[in-house]
């Protein structure tokens, strides 16, 4: 499964994680992914949408 929600297209972010002693290694953000059932073209189907896009309104849940 790919990190990246199927509506806005948010993925996974990438930066240095910084230490005390200014020591830089890799780190990841990730987003704030869930399963859920949708609507999607008249079809229930299961998609990962983030947080973000189920508050607003953006995906009709099928329950």
């Amino acid at each position: 499964m790919a990190r990246r929600c199927e509506i806005c297209q948010k993925d996974v972010l990438t930066g240095n994680r910084v230490s005390h002693s200014n020591l830089k290694t890799k780190r990841r953000w990730l987003p704030n992914l869930q399963k859920v059932k949708a609507v999607v073209d008249g079809k229930t189907k299961t998609i990962s949408v983030c947080t973000r896009c189920l508050g607003s309104g953006k995906v009709q849940r099928a329950y």
